[in-house]
């Protein structure tokens, strides 16, 4: 996407022209997929395009939150927009969005800009959490930094968006670190299925061959509308993990509206994988498509028979999964960006990280304000919480 001569305009565009958009790219984040407002159905929503005279050259998906007793909004783009990130002029582009958004009541927007900054790899971020003296990912050099996630980051300061800290916020953030296996090469070509196992570390390489010889049968559920069983029975396990590792779990209709919405936009967006022992069910997933990337969105695992290692059995079979799908990135999503070996949330990243990929910064969060006073009583709203 390149950045086009002439000046852009923002107006509404309807789903399926958004839809149609995003199947121009390569890939999009699924929570820029017109799909997702449905699924977040507490939030108003609207689909916007941006154009170049008549040509529609960038799309967004934004969710409007309501101020309690106010009719002004929190307009808020999730992981978006998506839009050419690697211009020199940010401003043709968040300009007249702001200004949009601003005549649709938003007091305030706030957006994750699908663009990374730095980058670490498995075996960095092991010898990180070995390390007494590192405490964070950024205590670590990156392998890599990313020259347009660096331009994007100096422009917004700028433009005057503020970034915003990770942790809580409006509806919860976006991870800012994920961790994710790459599936192609540098240049592109695909890696082989026996190229991403030998990239995992031994302890993941022995658990998926243990599952293996243990007769851990992995399948996918049934999505199609009216077929619930499949769902409830991965909402029980989720349940089960949630009491056994203290978080609270979204309820079943959440899970029927996500599977609906995805499904019925694309038949490859959405799927649930199993993982049976004797008939036991051990671990469940949800994994989530959009073109070249995939993404482990939900998982739950049993409190017994952890020895079968269904969890490493279900993962190995979502990357294959990906891999035959012609997917580029397999993301497990969130980490924190802890490395203190004693902090509860680094068995996490240790799950991950042996799978041999690499830890992932994005650009973060950023607010602009639009209505000064409005945004500022939000602010301390959100911190007082």
């Amino acid at each position: 996407m390149t950045h086009p001569g002439s000046a852009l305009s923002v107006r509404e565009i309807s789903p399926e022209e958004h839809l149609a958009f995003l199947r121009t790219r390569p890939s999009a984040s699924f929570l820029q997929t017109p799909a997702w407002g449905q699924v977040k159905a507490e939030w108003r929503r609207e689909s916007l395009g941006w154009y170049a005279d008549d040509e529609l050259v960038g799309a967004a998906l934004v969710l409007y939150r309501q101020l309690p007793r106010l009719k002004r909004y929190l307009a808020y783009l999730p992981e978006g927009p998506v839009i050419d990130w690697d211009t020199e002029q940010l401003s043709a582009w968040l300009a007249p969005m702001a200004a949009h958004l601003k005549d649709r009541g938003a007091f305030g927007v706030r957006m994750g800009p699908p663009v990374v900054t730095r980058r670490w790899t498995a075996a960095q971020v092991k010898e990180g959490i070995a390390a007494p003296a590192v405490r964070r990912l950024g205590d670590l050099p990156p392998t890599e930094r990313d020259a347009t996630g660096a331009r994007v980051v100096t422009q917004l300061h700028e433009l005057g968006w503020r970034p915003q800290v990770a942790e809580g916020g409006f509806a919860a953030g976006q991870p800012q670190y994920v961790f994710q296996v790459p599936l192609v090469h540098p240049d592109g070509t695909p890696r082989t299925e026996d190229e991403v196992l030998k990239g995992m570390n031994q302890l993941w390489r022995r658990n998926i061959k243990k599952a293996a010889k243990e007769g851990v049968e992995v399948t996918t559920g049934s999505v199609e509308a009216g077929s619930s069983d499949d769902l409830e029975a991965f909402h029980d396990l989720y349940v089960h993990t949630a009491r056994r590792d203290h978080f609270t779990p979204r309820p079943l209709s959440y899970f029927r509206t996500m599977t609906d919405a995805l499904s019925n936009e694309d038949p490859d967006r959405f799927r649930l994988w199993f993982a049976r022992h004797e008939g036991d069910l051990v671990a469940a997933t949800i994994a989530v498509r959009v073109g070249t990337h995939a993404w482990y969105s939900y998982g739950a695992s049993s409190t017994e028979k952890r020895e079968v290692r269904g969890s490493n059995a279900i993962q190995w079979a979502m990357m294959r999964d990906a891999l035959a799908a012609g997917a580029h990135v397999y993301d497990l999503r969130g980490i924190t960006d802890t490395l203190d070996a004693d902090d509860s949330h680094v068995g996490l990243i240790q799950f991950k990280v042996g799978t041999g990929g690499e830890a992932v910064e994005y650009a973060g969060e950023w607010d602009l304000p639009l209505n000064r006073a409005l945004y500022a009583a939000f602010d301390l709203y959100m911190k007082r919480r």
